[in-house]
C-alpha cells in the first residue's frame, strides 16, 4: 500500500502546529518533487476561524525561509472522507478527532512519523515563549522529512 496522498494537520485553533505541519509538507514535497499531494490543515475549535497564523510561528518559520499563509478553519465532517490521513498535534486532538468520526486506522498523531518521537505530542508553544514556537518548527520539520522520506522522494 503506498503512503496517503491527501494529508489533513489538526491542531487546537488552527494557528500554530497545524498550519505549520501544512506548510512544512508543503514545502518539502514541492522541493521533492511531489505535485500529487494534497495537503491542508484545521483546527478543533473555531476560536480563531478566519485568522492568519499566529505570528510568533510565522516568525519561527521566517527563519529557516518557510512562509505560512492561509485562514484558520474548523474541521468539517467532509474532513473524514477527503483525506486519506488526518494528523493529530496532540492526545487530546486525537481522541476528539476520533470521537467526531475519524477513522482510527487513518486518524494519527503527527509525530508518529517523527524518526526519534513517535507516539508524543507535538507541545502548543501558544502560552509560551519564542523558543517554543523554534521547537514545535523543528519537530515538525523532521516529520515532515520523514513522510517525504516514506513518500521515497526525499529531495537531496
Amino acid at each position: 500500500m503506498s503512503f496517503p496522498k491527501r494529508i489533513l494537520f489538526v491542531c487546537m485553533g488552527n494557528i500554530c502546529r497545524s498550519p505549520m505541519g501544512e506548510a512544512l509538507l508543503r514545502h518539502h514535497a514541492k522541493e521533492a518533487g511531489i505535485g500529487e499531494l494534497r495537503i491542508d490543515s484545521a483546527g478543533i475549535g473555531a476560536w480563531h476561524a478566519g485568522e492568519p497564523p499566529d505570528e510568533r510561528m510565522c516568525k519561527a518559520a521566517k527563519r529557516k525561509g518557510i512562509v505560512l499563509k492561509g485562514q484558520a478553519r474548523q474541521i468539517r465532517e467532509t474532513d473524514f472522507e477527503d483525506f486519506d490521513l488526518i494528523l493529530c498535534s496532540d492526545g487530546d486532538i486525537l481522541k476528539r478527532v476520533l470521537g467526531q468520526g475519524g477513522d482510527p486506522d487513518r486518524t494519527k498523531l503527527m509525530l508518529d512519523y517523527h524518526p526519534e518521537r513517535g507516539g508524543q505530542d507535538v507541545p502548543d508553544p501558544y502560552y509560551g515563549g519564542k523558543e517554543g514556537f523554534n521547537e514545535v518548527f523543528d519537530m515538525l520539520d523532521e516529520t515532515c522529512l520523514a513522510i517525504i522520506d516514506r513518500l521515497g522522494k526525499r529531495p537531496s
